[in-house]
């Protein structure tokens, strides 16, 4: 394989090609039309090479500065770039056809963490676990390339490379391979709305970045500017040609800067839609949005940009306050009764209400129109876990019948469900936030930041963890041999039976709003709910069609009537699945129907003609 080289460098006036070829190095002279070049074949497979900006003929010590379209950093994000192969990878997934996403379940999954290898192909190991679990999409944290060995992957730097002590591409490339082959999707999380902290050297090409305009974690990326525009979606498109993945997760969406009418959300959905009208399968954009604005996930004809679906926070924060009863912070305004119930039948909690964190109205309803699986919800991931102090997970805190709980409210949700990896099995391991930042400086700053951060909020600055200490990251790491343990394999079975219900049930994946109906009461209206039911399915306009009824008792023993259809016939009721043998029905002959019956911290799937 040969290849020419051809960088946009704007900011320089003149540009050379430094390329190592075994022993061999040269220094090449770049031409300028609108992007520098050099003449075909001036790369091959094997070479090493990086640019050097307005260089000095008299200077030594020249840094050669890598590709900002490089698909290899071998030596990492500082070193020299290396040409990768697509075309050489012997894919066996040509009957592949896509996964939808609408009725599927999603697994956030972190490639240095899910096996004790840390590695693609240690995760390949474990994809059957995936396949028994009954899920259909995989969503990688991501895998570009950043400085140090490991971290959580948002302080990418190099956005056309894989992480090369993953696997590097080919490794990436045989992951996505074993995942079509069982049957199993793979969603990939790209960051478009800044940089790491460390190896970012597009600056020195071009303007890739808004000075003035920042967000938490640096610089704006210059959307705006056609090239650094083109950038970003030639990206996109890469990982759906070069890589085969079926959909992209875009991290916080709100942290890019554009202009509304000519948005560079939009821009990657027509991307996206053009892509998957190629290749025939369904291709699909997942966005991370703080805004709570439908706009992002109506269709294009409605006005929106066109995103397949959107994170919803709002949910996991209603699940969260319910099972835990924490009420500070974001989570003050889910401590009411109702909230669990309006984002269950409604997706956004804040549509315009008042939000006491922000100190401001904020959000909008979500059109009755809108299919419910464009919301994907959770009840942990990797943000909800790793931005507490200590990064602990439910199963740290929650009992056995709290999580299984937990597991019902958060896999019969009319939205598209996404599990975090080994919350399946109730995983004891932490997820913290963890980095491995090489030079000292902004390893300390980093660490300091995080503390005072959590200080600041109230925590205890003793169970916060050193970000930089090698031993949080070990602490992330899952322990598989849990699942010998009767408690983690049980939560397991559960979980097992949760998804084959939702495949099995066509009210628990129906996307209208319409049919779903939820209520959720408490001794006041401002504290957690002490009972849930959500209603799902046609029957909702039509009684005497049945329902699939959510039934949950929190912290107390709770009863639910289950009212005859059309009161004239008796009532056929029957449990689906249930978290306690105690469930039970009183009075089911009676043709005014029949009450339901919880204890404390159990809740069943009902279904009732």
């Amino acid at each position: 394989m040969t290849s020419d080289a051809r960088v946009w460098a704007p900011l320089a006036t003149q540009v050379a090609l430094h390329r190592v070829r075994g022993s061999e190095t040269a220094r090449v002279e770049m031409h300028p039309d609108g992007e520098w070049w050099v003449a075909p074949g001036a790369l091959e497979l094997g070479d090493r090479y990086g640019f050097l900006l307005d260089p000095d003929e008299n200077s030594s010590d020249e840094h050669p500065l890598p590709d900002p379209r490089s698909r290899r950093l071998p030596d990492g994000v500082h070193g020299l770039s290396a040409l990768d192969d697509p075309a050489a990878f012997p894919w066996s997934d040509a009957a592949w056809t896509g996964r939808q996403l609408a009725g599927s379940v999603l697994y956030e999954l972190h490639i240095g963490t899910y096996s004790p290898q840390g590695t693609f192909d240690g995760a390949i190991a474990r994809l059957d676990h995936l396949v028994e679990l009954g899920i259909d999409t995989i969503e990688l944290l991501p895998v570009n390339g950043f400085n140090g060995t490991h971290n959580w992957g948002y302080d990418g730097v190099a956005w056309y490379t894989v992480h090369e002590l993953y696997g590097g591409p080919e490794g990436y490339r045989r992951f996505v391979d074993a995942c079509h082959a069982r049957g199993l999707a793979v969603v990939q999380d790209v960051v478009y709305n800044h940089l790491g902290p460390s190896g970012n050297y597009l600056p020195r090409f071009g303007p890739y970045l808004l000075e003035a305009s920042a967000n938490t974690w640096g610089d704006s990326v210059n959307v705006r500017h056609s090239e650094v525009r083109r950038y970003v979606l030639d990206n996109l498109a890469m990982w759906f040609d070069d890589f085969h993945v079926d959909g992209l997760r875009l991290d916080a969406v709100h942290a890019l800067v554009d202009e509304p009418e000519n948005h560079i959300l939009q821009a990657m959905a027509e991307e996206t839609d053009a892509r998957s009208a190629h290749l025939r399968r369904p291709l699909t954009l997942i966005a991370e949005s703080d805004l709570n604005d439908p706009r992002l996930i109506l269709p294009r004809e409605a006005g929106g940009y066109g995103l397949h679906a959107q994170w919803s926070d709002d949910h996991h924060h209603a699940i969260h306050t319910a099972v835990t009863g924490e009420a500070n912070g974001y989570y003050a305004d889910f401590a009411s009764e109702g909230a669990l119930a309006k984002t269950s039948a409604h997706g956004f909690f804040h549509d315009g209400s008042y939000s006491s964190f922000r100190e401001r109205e904020h959000g909008h309803p979500v059109p009755s129109e809108v299919p419910t699986w464009r919301l994907i919800s959770y009840a942990q991931n990797h943000d909800q876990i790793g931005n507490r102090a200590a990064g602990d997970r439910l199963s740290q805190s929650l009992t056995e019948d709290q999580l299984a709980v937990t597991a019902v409210l958060n896999l019969t949700t009319p939205s598209t469900p996404m599990l975090f990896m080994g919350e399946e099995w109730g995983a004891s391991t932490p997820w913290p936030f963890f980095t491995s930042h090489p030079e000292p400086e902004l390893g300390r700053a980093t660490a300091e930041g995080r503390l005072a951060e959590f200080v600041k909020m109230g925590w205890d600055e003793s169970v916060v963890p050193d970000p930089q200490d090698p031993a949080t990251f070990a602490s992330a790491r899952l322990q598989w041999e849990e699942l010998d343990d009767d408690r983690h394999a049980r939560l397991l079975h559960l979980h097992r039976a949760l998804l084959a219900l939702r495949r099995a049930t066509p009210e628990l994946t129906d996307p209208r709003f319409a049919h779903t109906s939820a209520e959720s009461r408490g001794p006041a209206r401002d504290t957690a709910p002490s009972r849930f039911r959500m209603d799902r399915g046609a029957g909702l306009d039509h009684p005497a069609a049945g329902l699939v009824s959510v039934c949950v008792a929190f912290g107390e023993p709770a009863t639910f009537p289950m009212e005859a259809a059309d009161g004239r016939g008796e009532r056929s009721a029957h449990i689906l699945l249930a978290t306690t043998p105690d469930a039970r029905f009183e009075h089911l002959d009676r043709s005014d129907g029949a009450e339901f019956s919880l204890p404390a911290w159990s809740a069943a799937v009902v279904r009732v003609r």
